[in-house]
C-alpha cells in the first residue's frame, strides 16, 4: 500500500501490479459493507448455517488481504530500484510505522468506530502490513535467495506450529489471534498475525525482481508460477492431511463438499489459504501483462491510491449505516458503540441485517462514489511531488 513519490518526470508504474491491486480492493468493500449492514450473527463460512450465495461473498473477498502483502513486497523490490539499501530500508521502516498508527488512529476512530473511547482495539491489516515492512526492512540486506527462502519456509512451514499449546500475548502477536488485553474499560485483539503475513511480504519482495526482466521473460514465469500454486492447492487439500487446521469432509450435497474444500482457514492464513488465493493473483497478472481491458480501468485508478481508497471506503460505509439507522429508528447511537468483540465493528439495533442483494447495493453506491475521489487524488499524487502525499 504505501509507495514511493518520486518527480513526475521520472515516475514509472507498472500497470497490471496497479490493476491487480485495485480489483481485491474493490472486492475488499464487499466484506466490509456485510460488517455494517449484513445479518448479524451469521457465519458465512459456517456451512452449518450459511447458504451458497453468502459463503462465496465472505470467500471472495479472501483474496483481498494476501494481494495486499504480496504486493506489498512487490512494491518494496520495486521502489528499491531508485533507492540505496539503507534509504529503501529507512523508507520500509517508517512507512510501516505509519501503517500502524493509522490502524490505531484514523482507521479506528474515524473508520470502524466513529468514538474515541478505545473501549475495542482491533489490530487488523494495517497493522499487519506496517509490521510486515518493518521486518523487511531489515531482510533487504540479506541475499536475495535467502528472503526468498525465509519467505517460503515461513508460509509452507508455519502450519507446524498449530499443535502447538503456547498462549501468550507473544505468540498471540506472532501466530494465534486472540484478545491480548481484557478489562472493563479497555480491550484490545490481534486480528492479523504476523506469522505468516511477512512471508507473503518477503516472496512478494522477491517476486518482484521479474519485473525487472522484459515482458517476454516474465509472462512464462508469472503463469507457471500461478498454475504452480493452484495444483499444489488441489493436491495437497485433497491429500487431507496438511495444509490447513480444518480438513474439508464430505457434506450433504456434493456442492457443499466443494464449499468444504475451498473453505481454508484464514486467522491465520493457512498454507492452502494463500495457495488458494495467491495463485489466482499471479495468473491475473499474467493475463494483464500484454493488455488490460477497458472495463478494467476503474480498478487502475483505484490501485494508484490504495491508502486513500482504504481509509475513505470504511469512513463511508459507516455514515452510510449510521444514515439508514437513523432513518429507520429516529436514532443511530448504536452506530457509535462496539460494546465487544462479538459485535465489531459496531453494535446492532434490534432486527438490524439487509439481504444480500442490499448489500451488494450498498457497495456499488460506496465504489461508484470513491472512484471521482480517487481519480482527483491520482491526478495530485501523480502532478505535484510532496512527501506528505507519498503517505496517503
Amino acid at each position: 500500500m504505501a509507495q514511493v513519490t518520486p518527480s513526475a518526470a521520472t515516475r514509472t508504474r507498472i500497470e497490471s501490479i496497479d490493476v491487480l491491486r485495485g480489483v481485491v480492493m474493490i472486492l475488499m468493500a464487499i466484506d466490509h459493507t456485510r460488517d455494517f449492514f449484513g445479518q448479524p450473527g451469521i457465519n458465512p463460512t459456517d456451512l452449518t448455517t450459511t447458504t451458497i450465495p453468502l459463503f462465496f461473498t465472505r470467500w471472495i473477498t479472501h483474496f483481498c488481504a494476501p494481494t495486499f502483502c504480496l504486493l506489498t513486497g512487490t512494491g518494496a523490490f520495486l521502489a528499491g530500484r531508485r533507492k540505496s539499501k539503507p534509504e529503501l530500508s529507512r523508507f520500509l521502516f517508517t512507512r510501516g510505522l505509519w501503517l500502524i498508527f493509522l490502524e490505531v488512529t484514523v482507521c479506528r476512530c474515524l473508520g470502524w468506530s466513529f468514538n474515541f473511547d478505545y473501549h475495542i482495539t482491533a489490530l487488523l491489516v494495517l497493522w499487519s502490513l506496517g509490521c510486515s515492512m518493518i521486518v523487511l526492512s531489515a531482510l533487504i540486506y540479506l541475499p536475495k535467495a535467502a528472503i526468498l527462502t525465509f519467505g517460503v519456509v515461513m508460509i509452507a512451514g508455519h502450519n507446524l506450529l498449530d499443535p502447538l499449546p503456547w498462549r501468550n500475548w507473544f505468540w498471540s502477536i506472532l501466530h494465534v489471534p486472540n484478545v491480548l488485553v481484557a478489562t472493563p474499560r479497555f480491550s484490545l485483539f490481534v486480528g492479523y498475525v504476523l506469522i505468516p503475513w511477512v512471508g507473503v511480504a518477503a516472496v512478494g519482495y522477491s517476486l518482484g525482481q521479474i519485473y525487472t526482466w522484459p515482458a517476454e521473460r516474465r509472462k512464462p514465469v508469472l503463469l507457471r508460477l500461478g498454475l504452480g500454486l493452484i495444483a499444489a492447492f488441489i493436491v495437497l487439500r485433497a491429500i487431507n492431511i496438511y495444509g490447513d487446521p480444518l480438513p474439508w469432509s464430505h457434506q450433504q450435497s456434493p456442492v457443499f463438499t466443494f464449499l468444504s474444500f475451498i473453505g481454508t482457514t484464514k486467522y491465520p492464513p493457512s498454507l492452502l489459504f494463500l495457495l488458494m488465493t495467491l495463485g489466482p493473483a499471479l495468473l491475473l497478472l499474467y493475463s494483464m501483462e500484454s493488455t488490460i481491458p477497458s472495463w478494467l480501468q476503474p480498478a487502475l485508478i483505484f490501485g494508484k491510491v490504495p491508502m486513500f481508497y482504504y481509509l475513505l471506503h470504511i469512513t463511508l460505509i459507516h455514515i452510510i449505516a449510521v444514515v439508514v439507522c437513523y432513518t429507520r429508528y429516529g436514532h443511530a447511537y448504536w452506530m457509535f458503540q462496539t460494546p465487544n468483540f462479538r459485535s465489531f465493528p459496531v453494535a446492532t439495533p434490534p432486527r438490524w441485517g439487509f439481504s444480500l442483494p442490499i448489500v451488494y447495493l450498498i457497495w456499488a453506491i460506496v465504489v461508484i462514489a470513491l472512484y471521482p475521489l480517487c481519480r482527483w487524488f491520482a491526478a495530485l499524487r501523480q502532478r505535484r511531488t510532496e512527501v506528505w502525499l507519498s503517505y496517503l
